[in-house]
């Protein structure tokens, strides 16, 4: 190969990559009227934006949690569009000390917008510096060191600070104190699920038909971002068998190939279910002991894997741990233990 045929091929694969990033945007609806599901926060997020806009202010600051995969970051990138301003997007560990978040903030127009994903992570140190800059508008910073070291008042520009976590809980009171607008993000049901396939898809070049998109919206999780992903899954799966549009059958073919059952459960989760099952006759089961049987970290059966398997009823928790519920016994054709079985 010459000089030229690799140069060909280096740019080939950067517009390529530029080609998918550019779609990953295209995703991403740009208007609250663009944006499907979560309806109440929406109407919410109207009042409060039309407010701002008539009184020429920043938006409160907005704390956006819930489960991963919900849309928090769209739906930041949809408030600035619809403030009209410009938006700084960073996550927590990013911001490793308070000079960063300086940076961060010396960077902000009045009115913009600094979105922070996994907000929980902040540093004790950094978290204290926001305190200030939410409340007043200003942070003061040390310059210098030792004896020559003094406090300086830096002034800020009216901002707004998005906030996302997957873990409201382990914010500290006086940060989530400090949000005005403070929402919960729930899973999206299969109607909404399924308005979001067929929108990807359009955008993807792809034919999907009613009853493909129906199935996918069964196994995607309650989650668009879930749904989205096994789109492009199947997608591959249907060129390659070369089907002209996506029908139910590809997209069982394709996901029972990938382990993906009718309820959106994976290899993990049905290892989850059955590890509390097969020993320990379905719990109550402590969450590091399920995690040390499953080879996974707490932390990622906690924020991943639990709370849709809670939202289905699948598991339950107890103030001795957790427990398998009846329905999952159902779903994984296991024959539920009666007491004495117990």
């Amino acid at each position: 190969m010459n000089v030229n045929d690799k140069q060909d091929n280096v740019l080939s694969d950067r517009s390529q990559d530029e080609a998918e990033e550019q779609i990953e945007l295209t995703l991403r609806p740009q208007t609250l009227r663009d944006y499907i599901g979560q309806a109440q926060l929406k109407d919410k997020l109207r009042v409060y934006i039309e407010a701002a806009r008539e009184r020429e202010e920043a938006l409160d600051h907005v704390l956006l949690y819930g489960p991963p995969g919900l849309g928090k970051t769209t739906l930041a990138m949809v408030i600035a569009h619809e403030m009209a301003v410009n938006i700084k997007t960073t996550s927590g560990p990013a911001i490793e000390k308070p000079g960063d978040l300086v940076a961060l903030l010396n960077e902000l127009q009045p009115g913009d917008v600094l979105f922070i994903d996994e907000i929980h992570r902040l540093p004790k140190v950094v978290e204290e510096m926001l305190y200030s800059a939410m409340e007043d508008y200003y942070i003061d910073i040390v310059v210098g060191e030792g004896p020559t070291a003094h406090p300086v008042h830096f002034p800020l520009p009216p901002f707004t600070l998005i906030g996302a976590t997957t873990r409201a809980g382990m914010l500290s009171a006086p940060l989530r104190d400090r949000f005005g607008i403070v929402e919960h993000m729930n899973y999206y049901n299969q109607d909404e699920l399924k308005q979001i396939i067929f929108r990807s898809a359009r955008i993807f070049a792809t034919r999907i038909e009613e009853q493909g998109a129906h199935e996918l919206a069964l196994r995607s999780r309650g989650t668009p971002r879930i749904a989205n992903r096994l789109l492009k899954r199947v997608r591959d799966f249907a060129q390659v068998a070369h089907q002209q549009a996506i029908g139910a059958s590809i997209v069982k073919q394709a996901l029972d190939l990938l382990q993906v059952d009718s309820r959106g459960l994976d290899e993990i989760d049905r290892k989850m279910l059955l590890t509390m099952i097969n020993f320990y006759h379905g719990g109550p089961v402590g969450l590091k002991t399920i995690a040390a049987n499953i080879g996974e970290e707490t932390n990622t059966i906690e924020e991943m894997y639990e709370p849709y398997l809670i939202q289905i009823g699948y598991i339950s928790r107890t103030p001795r741990g957790r427990v398998v519920t009846p329905a999952a016994y159902d779903h994984l054709g296991i024959n539920y233990p009666t007491d004495e079985g117990k």
